[in-house]
């Protein structure tokens, strides 16, 4: 039993929690019955017994009824600005559609908005791009000319690293045959050399850079969209994964109006061209902007920070994009698609930074207070990355820096160990190692069996000691912690889920190790925490910890593993303050 130091009689808590299963994820994994919280902080972690001495004349006293209480998810990569604004944009949902049916879903959203000006873009989200190719084939501008409006659209890809425009998206935009890719990205072009529509990670600026920006009361309104989504999902800490000076202010506005129900970070995001060109005013540059928006001490309610800077390294590894940066080529069908014919390309992706102008950006990040945060999803480019930061401990010996790189789908079973030994932190996003459209009919073939084996590693990254952290990449998934956490467990989806793919994709996705359950809560909790330099105040449910908590309707460690995607948050708890409370869920005294 814990119990805060002092008077044999202790002060009344603000806020008691009995009669539960309270799973801490302090270093032992201790499970207790009770928990007392008092100006934001827990007090007592213990047995109903001890806790009764906590409870006042004005005490909050809930009792649990046996569910299972743990600490706020901590979700070490999303996007929240692009979260927040999907919720109010026209959404393809993530399904699997032919081009016409794309077509069906967008002229609805037209026709739904019968007034707006023929200037005004439509922006179309949830676009699952490798299911319609999968079903049908790889849609151009010419899908969405054809039809009945004059507006630009631009449809956004689910992994947010390609769009697709009409002709008067480009023609607003001033893209032509003569336009050339942009550092860090690629404009698709047909064999004539004209461009088909589709923009590639930093080409998608060529596009949005035509489009209005949004307002700051559009910027509000997504914060505030993205911030119910998070709460409702258990998530009491997060960090946005490619941010800027919109995302400060908007989040800064909400916590003055009160109404900031979530830890904030922010990894400000590096512009390829620019940084490459001069590594050190980059960083100089965004330090400036960052620094005025950063609360640096932590308090029981929630706070912005912004210390941390993110990195493109390369793209993706699904067809038909596959801009991810690997050691060796993709394999290519030289056959037919009822006699194929897999063997090595003449491809194998581009890294958006050579070696040592990484290594002379990270060093300069971690010079000025920053922890980087790399997307590194081929192998190559994770291998690149890995030793941009052994150059950095290198010449920072003794630094306490903490680096991350993102996703890490693939890695070379060479630099699994490299991770422990570099006190690198994989920040994996546990949902991508389920069986779906874009990881068997878009990577399977060509990757070939040994790549697709070794295919989203978390295990056995975990295996060879890396502390593995969680993001769920929100909103390139549907919102959906612990449906990413069962296949973090089972490494299978949930056909009956609706963000899973049904039946046809049920099965394991390889024969990677499985994550034990503790480890996977270990990950979105405490791990995450100490990604983000909290693990000190938040993570875990412990003596002088803010008391960020969260109930849930059925218990993680008990329950088959075919329902784990199923839990439910009944309530979230933010610096002992409740920011949400399912309507199912009536806690009594």
């Amino acid at each position: 039993m814990q119990a805060a130091c002092g008077a044999s009689m202790p002060q009344p808590a603000d806020t008691v929690l009995r009669n539960g299963f309270v799973y801490t994820v302090d270093s032992a994994d201790s499970v207790h019955q009770a928990v007392a919280v008092r100006a934001g902080k827990v007090v007592y972690v213990g047995a109903d017994s001890g806790v009764q001495a906590y409870v006042g004349a004005r005490t909050e006293v809930i009792d649990l009824t046996g569910r299972m209480l743990m600490p706020g998810l901590v979700d070490g990569h999303l996007h929240v600005m692009s979260g927040g604004a999907q919720r109010l944009m026209c959404s393809l949902d993530y399904k699997t559609l032919t081009i016409a049916q794309l077509q069906q879903k967008i002229q609805a959203c037209l026709d739904g908005e019968p007034a707006k000006d023929p200037d005004r873009w439509l922006e179309v989200t949830s676009w699952d791009r490798q299911g319609t190719v999968s079903v049908d084939a790889d849609p151009t501008r010419v899908a969405l000319d054809a039809l009945k409006t004059q507006r630009p659209i631009l449809v956004h890809s689910t992994d947010h690293h390609s769009v697709l425009t009409n002709s008067r998206g480009m023609a607003l935009a001033g893209i032509t045959a003569a336009t050339p890719d942009p550092v860090g990205g690629k404009i698709d072009r047909d064999p004539s050399g004209q461009p088909t529509g589709i923009f590639e990670d930093a080409g998608i600026a060529l596009i949005s850079a035509a489009m209005p920006a949004p307002t700051q009361e559009d910027d509000v309104r997504s914060a505030k969209a993205a911030l119910d989504a998070i709460r409702r999902q258990g998530v009491t800490t997060f960090m946005d994964a490619s941010s800027d000076e919109r995302a400060l202010k908007a989040f800064t506005a909400v916590q003055r109006s009160g109404e900031l129900t979530a830890r904030a970070l922010f990894a400000m995001m590096l512009v390829p061209d620019k940084a490459a060109k001069d590594p050190e005013r980059a960083i100089a540059t965004i330090k400036a902007l960052a620094a005025p928006y950063d609360q640096a001490a932590a308090e029981p309610a929630p706070g912005i920070g912004a210390r941390h800077v993110k990195i493109m390294m390369d793209g993706v590894l699904q067809a038909p994009a596959q801009t991810a940066a690997m050691l060796a080529p993709y394999l290519v069908n030289t056959g037919t698609n009822d006699a194929p014919s897999w063997v090595p390309g003449k491809h194998s992706g581009d890294v958006y930074f050579p070696p040592d102008t990484l290594k002379s950006l990270l060093l300069s990040a971690v010079k000025a207070g920053f922890d980087p945060h790399v997307h590194a999803i081929g192998d190559r480019a994770v291998r690149q990355t890995l030793d941009a930061y052994e150059h950095v401990r290198a010449r920072l010996p003794g630094s306490d820096m903490r680096p991350a790189i993102a996703h890490c789908e693939t890695v070379d079973p060479a630099d699994y160990g490299r991770f422990k030994a570099l006190d690198v932190i994989p920040v994996m996003s546990f949902q991508w190692a389920q069986e779906a459209p874009y990881s068997v009919n878009a990577m399977k073939e060509q990757l070939g069996p040994e790549r697709y084996a070794r295919l989203e590693p978390e295990g056995s990254l975990h295996n060879a000691g890396a502390k593995i952290a969680y993001g769920s990449d929100w909103p390139v998934d549907p919102f959906a912690e612990f449906l990413a956490l069962k296949i973090g467990v089972t490494r299978k989806g949930d056909p009956t889920h609706p963000a899973s793919f049904g039946p046809a994709y049920a099965g394991r996705l390889n024969d990677d190790p499985l994550l034990p359950r503790n480890v996977a809560l270990r990950a979105i909790t405490m791990n995450s925490a100490y990604q983000l330099r909290l693990e000190k105040v938040v993570g875990s449910i412990e003596l002088g910890k803010f008391a960020d908590m969260i109930v849930l309707d059925q218990n993680f460690l008990q329950i088959p593993e075919d329902d784990l995607g199923k839990i439910q948050v009944l309530m979230t708890i933010v610096g002992g303050k409740t920011v949400y409370t399912a309507d199912s869920f009536r806690p009594k005294g």
